[in-house]
């Protein structure tokens, strides 16, 4: 929540109260991919990044596909125009979602790997068992924790408002965002405070000593 809508809960608490109510039935017999992306078009409709990027990865995490972000926006071009669509487009792409990967446009290749191309990050023996490191590999950062023979690896991102995590914020197997304090267990990867959104994590392998991911 944004420090002004705060403020507005704090000095008109009914009024907001209301406001959040009808919020929340306005949508009641939509499902929760339609109401994500209706917000998604909202969004985009006040050029609201911030906004755009939270119910973005709502509408994915409820199933939503790239394609269908896609069409979401052309089918709103009447209300948007193509200059809103457009920003919003650039701003989906510097999210860096591997849903939206540029590759994955070049057609139905026989011979692709249809969830996207493996990246060599670290040597499994430089893993600690019981604890995270954060690697960065092709310009994307990740956190690779091992338990036993368990290896995980998530996107440094919050999935909040997307804000590249430091290793610094790692406590332990604490990971705590340094924007809004939303906090996560990085061996489960499960957000435990503040959020309820865990951190995304990504398909690996263990190839020849080294950890791969894919994206």
């Amino acid at each position: 929540m944004s420090d002004a809508l705060t403020y507005l809960v704090k000095a008109r608490p009914q009024e907001m109260a209301a406001y959040f109510t009808f919020l929340k039935g306005a949508g009641k017999h939509l499902d929760p991919k339609t109401r994500n992306l209706i917000s998604v078009i909202t969004k985009v409709h006040a050029q609201t990044e911030n906004g755009l990027r939270q119910y973005l990865k709502r509408a994915l995490r409820e199933g939503a596909t790239a394609d269908e972000v896609v069409d979401a926006l052309l089918m709103a071009f009447p209300a948007l125009g193509l200059a809103r669509i457009v920003w919003a487009v650039d701003v989906i792409l510097k999210m860096n979602l591997p849903e939206f990967a540029l590759d994955r446009l070049a057609g139905d290749l026989p011979d692709a790997e249809p969830a996207g191309v493996w990246h060599d990050v670290i040597a499994e023996a430089a893993l600690v068992d019981g604890s995270a490191v954060r690697a960065s590999c092709d310009g994307r950062g990740l956190f690779v924790f091992r338990r036993g023979p368990t290896v995980k690896v998530y996107d440094s991102r919050c999935p909040h408002q997307s804000t590249d995590i430091p290793h610094l914020a790692l406590q332990g197997t604490r990971l705590t965002c340094p924007k809004h304090e939303w906090a996560f267990d990085i061996e489960t990867g499960r957000c435990v405070a503040k959020g309820d959104v865990p951190l995304t994590q990504l398909a690996h392998r263990i190839e020849g000593g080294r950890v791969q991911v894919r994206w």
